[in-house]
């Protein structure tokens, strides 16, 4: 969620904050969206406007696809359109700020990190240019990065077994057959990043309709990956622990949840490259991806913005009306098209005619799940084992969490600063969405802290952790991102919206079956383009 204030020590006089009182600590909870969702689920009255915007295009959604659709028109000389940014400035990009006694210091409560994009994400690309993020050589097989967005050393470290380790798969301390296992399974998907189907594309390809159409490979979308690695040999118990990992952190499912194809895309779909950067680093900022998204928010005119959200979408021979609502109350927008950049079950229930396009909502919603992102201000740092200091990111062998990132982490100073913020992520993959939610929507805020904190607990322990904390931001997405079960690139119905032409366009990452930067950023240019 996009910040507007900062959260300081006296924070209980905010919205959604209160003090543990066993603990002494303020801890804010945020429910972006959930109460306008909930009011769109439940079939609340619409309201009658008392007034009325004309427009040529309107871009419904400020996440990463709608701001690159209104950076687009903007950049292409475009004055005509208006963008409503929703109920959450950003949505999974969206950043914070926290008062710390020494200073502000900024905070992701959503997206962190973006992979090195590869030739084909030229989107990508063209925008990390235009910020700065990439120095030199854009269109490049390995362009210049700035150095003070490539995740700085030490990036990532694993505690298994009792002890930190570099990196997140254990190789180097495991029995000689399961490291055999993780080799020969690192080995696998390294060739897989450079192989082509019948059809001349890359096999796995960011975005992701990009990637080979061919069936053979395409077969891999039926199956469950988990039972993939089994049938292919792979039986490794630290394999597996890494991969469900890596499957909860992309996707919000475990390994035996999503599909085959989608566990091997991840690892052989981008294939960044970068001239000073090894292959496979990654790209990040204090506050997660909230920079990148306010610097495309900075190229669209305050003039052509709107602090709202949709709430009706109709079409006409006219065009588009679309019912609002603002501070100011409720209003109608008529727009020659429009683009849909929101998530598709809230679109679902915005555009009643959605069916119209060849999408069933009851049938081809991509299952969404369910995080908990929760910022804790620290004064200072806890005790790191000598040979193994704090890293980036901080993951815990075999745990339901998905571990931690530093705030701080890309702040280059001579000393550490006085405070921090840790970052603790947690996938509800241990319960189906529909209870992840349930549980979600009325749980209270010790709950909720008792979960977030569950990694940094084990890591140093109560007494040291609720020493240091000097206050708890969390924010709970229900619908935090789809999930790319088995069969999802066969879903007729995102195709189906992929392919509109007409005077409503839809463009959110919702449309390739899995969340991220990438696949948001082509959605919303295609979108953009369509309409300029």
């Amino acid at each position: 969620m996009h910040r507007r204030t900062f959260l300081g020590l006296a924070a209980l006089a905010l919205p959604g904050c209160r003090r543990l009182e066993h603990l002494g600590i303020p801890v804010t909870v945020h429910h972006p969206g959930m109460a306008e969702g909930h009011a769109l689920r439940d079939g609340a009255p619409l309201p009658s406007p008392v007034r009325e915007i004309r427009t040529g295009v309107a871009i419904l959604g400020s996440g990463i696809a709608g701001l690159t659709a209104g950076w687009r028109l903007a950049k292409e000389g475009v004055d005509d359109f208006l963008l409503v940014e929703g109920p959450e400035l950003f949505g999974n990009a969206a950043g914070g700020r926290i008062d710390s006694p020494s200073g502000p210091l900024a905070y992701p409560c959503g997206a962190h990190y973006l992979p090195l994009p590869s030739l084909e994400s030229g989107t990508v690309r063209e925008i990390l240019f235009e910020q700065g993020v990439i120095e030199a050589d854009p269109s490049g097989e390995r362009p210049r990065f700035s150095e003070a967005a490539l995740v700085h050393a030490p990036d990532e470290r694993l505690l298994f077994d009792g002890s930190w380790h570099d990196g997140l798969l254990p190789t180097e301390h495991v029995s000689a057959a399961e490291a055999a296992q993780h080799r020969r399974f690192l080995d696998e998907v390294a060739a897989l990043t450079q192989r082509r189907g019948s059809d001349r594309r890359r096999l796995f390809c960011v975005p992701r309709v990009l990637s080979s159409a061919d069936p053979a490979w395409r077969r891999l979308d039926a199956t469950p990956f988990r039972d993939w690695l089994v049938a292919s040999g792979y039986t490794s118990p630290s394999l597996h622990t890494y991969l469900d990992y890596v499957c909860r952190d992309e996707y919000g499912a475990g390994s035996a949840q999503v599909s085959a194809w989608a566990g091997l895309h991840y690892f052989a779909g981008r294939g960044g490259q970068a001239a000073n950067a090894a292959d496979g680093a990654l790209l990040t900022w204090p506050d997660g991806l909230a920079p990148l998204a306010r610097g495309l928010a900075a190229r669209i005119p305050a003039a052509r913005r709107i602090a709202g959200h949709a709430l009706h979408v109709t079409e006409d021979r006219q065009g588009v009306s679309i019912l609002c609502r603002d501070a100011a109350g409720p209003l109608y927008i008529r727009a020659r098209r429009a683009i849909c950049a929101m998530p598709l079950h809230v679109a679902a229930r915005i555009v009643p005619h959605i069916r119209d396009f060849g999408f069933d909502p009851a049938a081809h919603l991509p299952a969404q799940a369910s995080w908990l992102v929760a910022n804790f201000l620290l004064d200072g740092f806890p005790p790191e084992p000598a040979d193994a200091p704090l890293a980036w990111d901080n993951v815990i062998h075999a745990s339901q969490g998905l571990g931690w990132v530093v705030a701080t982490h890309q702040l280059i100073r001579a000393a550490r600063p006085a405070h921090t913020v840790f970052t603790a992520y947690r996938a509800l993959a241990d319960r189906t969405p529909a209870e992840a939610r349930r549980w979600l929507a009325g749980a209270r805020a010790d709950e909720l802290l008792a979960l977030a904190a569950a990694d940094l607990h084990q890591a140093y322990g109560k007494l040291e952790l609720w020493r240091r904390t000097l206050a708890v931001d969390i924010t709970v997405r229900g619908h935090a991102m789809a999930t790319p079960t088995p069969g999802s690139l066969a879903n007729p119905g995102l195709a189906a919206l992929r392919e509109a032409d007409g005077r409503l366009l839809f463009a959110h990452s919702d449309l390739s079956g899995y969340s991220v930067f990438e696949e948001a950023v082509w959605w919303g240019d295609r979108a953009a383009r369509q309409v300029a």
